[in-house]
């Protein structure tokens, strides 16, 4: 399977993956817009919010891929530095997590009343570009320049990821309202959870880094 995905410039798909569900498990609006919309409304309000988040990384993904495809077309030794960048960017996220703060748990609360699940899901993964920036400094970490395929290298991976989040936001609407209450009410599950991701995104940006 490695193999195949090899051929597409992928060097390790199941580092991605793994790194993919790392980064959906941390609490965030997502998370929270996913459980509350499927506590009032349902595997059909849970499942729209999901498709509506996954349009937004959709859409960030593909502006991201078009930064690095022209980063990549620009010069591969610039390419070959992103590398780098992005390794060092994951370790710091990781401290950040790590040595995070606190907090009363305000990102829990989801804005947009009125708004339909899809869209409420749409415009929470919109309203924070951050994630174009992350997502340039994601890609390169796991594309080999010799062997990738352009376009067709991005949408691989632009699948994988999506997949991952569909799988990840299927647990979260079959867990619904009494994963959403207990989440609220248990910061030590969420502290807990970022901190474990800190730990291993400083261990993983520092693997890229040596190989």
């Amino acid at each position: 399977m490695s193999a195949f995905f090899h051929t597409l410039g992928i060097t390790d798909v199941w580092q991605l993956i793994v790194a993919t569900m790392v980064f959906l498990m941390l609490p965030g609006a997502g998370t929270f817009c996913i459980l509350t919309s499927a506590g009032k409304g349902g595997i059909r309000g849970g499942y729209a919010s999901v498709f509506g988040i996954m349009l937004g990384d959709a859409l960030l993904m593909f502006l991201a891929a078009i930064g690095v495809a022209a980063l990549l077309t620009a010069n591969p030794m610039v390419f070959k530095a992103i590398q780098y960048v992005g390794a060092a960017y994951l370790a710091y996220l990781g401290c950040r997590l790590l040595f995070a703060k606190k907090t009363d748990g305000a990102s829990a609360e989801i804005g947009f009343a009125g708004a339909s699940n899809f869209t409420r899901g749409f415009m929470a993964t919109l309203i924070n570009p951050k994630p174009i920036v992350f997502y340039m400094a994601f890609f390169p970490l796991f594309m080999d320049p010799a062997t990738q395929r352009g376009g067709l290298t991005f949408l691989t991976m632009g699948a994988i990821i999506s997949s991952c989040a569909f799988i990840y936001g299927s647990l979260l609407v079959l867990l619904g309202n009494t994963a959403a209450k207990r989440l609220g009410h248990n910061r030590r599950i969420a502290a807990f959870a970022s901190k474990a991701a800190g730990i291993f995104l400083i261990g993983f940006g520092i693997k890229l880094s040596t190989n």
